[in-house]
């Protein structure tokens, strides 16, 4: 079966020219799925008989099914894990077949004026961040286009369940979940453009922030394909090469002196900022050493440092920096060299919800 949330606008259109269909009835059901929600084609009377006779005989909306909900103390997050419905082994991506069973997760985070949704680029992770969850529990499989999609649309239905039509709607998409973003490329970017349509869930390309590890290849790549200004997010976390390597592995593939040569051509090439991400883990690398070091390597970079106290998970034994080490460091990298930085509010953490907790298992 055809997973619809797979198409963007346009491929949805000629499927429907090359099955002989009215094209206006692609744009009713675009609707249907991207501003209803709609979960079944029962839920879509205003398309003719035939058309979602055709359409359930040939095509599905991927819609990733609720194993477990849990919902945060502090009000404002939820974390969904969603079972994926399984693609062929042939690696046919916009199929779906009878293989189910691996799950993922999502967070949707509210905020003053704006929701936000932590998706997920693959099920499980092979970059192996000593700190983070999903990196501990290796890699399954990369996720299809359609199921990044499916997962910021399940966090717009249920935004229209909890307040209608009228209703907050989402308007950040943080491909931060589970996976390396840039180690499954074209499936994530064709998700970010069908993120952007503005007959869709029509998010500005700003709402879209993707975070890598620092696959260098992919950074040039971004960097070239103007077209899709999403954020950036560079997980740093180390300013010397053998300091990185023991806390990101793929470092050793690509060094700390090449990832910052494709940070410089990426900000050269596309005008835009990068944000870099350091996990402040209590004295390990959160000393005042550590940010002038920081400030030095990011000299002179169209750049912001986002600055995140370690999230506990049950493989790794460090500590998060406690807040008045945290501002110190922040006050380094303004004060010493105009760095601007931000300490992330921690949400989600009493339900594993938090930066580097996911890991598929429901928590």
């Amino acid at each position: 079966m055809l997973d619809l949330y797979d198409l963007t606008r346009d491929e949805l259109r000629l499927l429907f020219v090359r099955w002989g269909l009215n094209p206006a009835h692609a744009a009713r059901l675009w609707y249907y799925l991207y501003l209803e929600c709609a979960e079944s084609f029962d839920a879509m009377p205003r398309l003719p008989a035939r058309v979602r006779a055709r359409l359930a005989l040939e095509a599905a909306p991927g819609i990733l099914r609720v194993a477990r909900e849990t919902h945060s103390a502090d009000g404002f997050t939820r974390k969904f894990l969603l079972t994926l419905n399984g693609v062929k082994e042939s690696g046919e991506a916009p199929a779906l077949s009878e293989v189910e069973g691996q799950v993922i997760e999502t967070v949707l985070m509210g905020f003053t004026g704006r929701v936000t949704a932590c998706v997920s680029s693959q099920a499980g992770c092979a970059m192996g961040c000593v700190f983070c969850a999903t990196g501990q529990g290796g890699f399954q499989r990369h996720l299809t286009a359609g199921e990044i999609v499916a997962q910021a649309v399940h966090v717009q239905r249920i935004l229209r369940r909890a307040s209608g039509p009228a209703g907050p709607r989402l308007r950040n998409v943080v491909l931060m979940g589970m996976g390396e973003p840039l180690h499954n490329y074209d499936a994530v970017m064709k998700a970010a453009d069908i993120f952007r349509d503005p007959s869709g869930l029509a998010l500005g390309a700003d709402r879209i922030t993707l975070s890598t590890v620092g696959i260098v290849p992919g950074i040039l790549r971004l960097a070239a394909e103007r077209h899709r200004p999403v954020h950036l997010a560079v997980s740093l976390h180390a300013a010397t090469q053998e300091e990185r390597a023991a806390l990101v592995p793929v470092a050793r593939k690509w060094p700390l002196d090449e990832l910052m040569a494709a940070c410089r051509a990426y900000i050269e090439q596309t005008g835009r900022r990068i944000f870099y991400e350091w996990t402040l883990i209590e004295g390990k690398n959160d000393s005042p050493a550590h940010a002038r070091a920081v400030g030095r390597l990011l000299r002179g970079q169209t750049a912001q440092v986002n600055l995140i106290p370690l999230n506990p998970t049950a493989g790794f034994d460090g500590a998060p920096t406690r807040s008045e080490t945290a501002r110190h460091f922040q006050k380094i990298l303004a004060d010493e060299f105009a760095l601007p930085s931000t300490i992330r509010q921690r949400r989600g953490i009493d339900i594993a919800a938090g930066c580097g907790q996911l890991a598929g298992a429901g928590s």
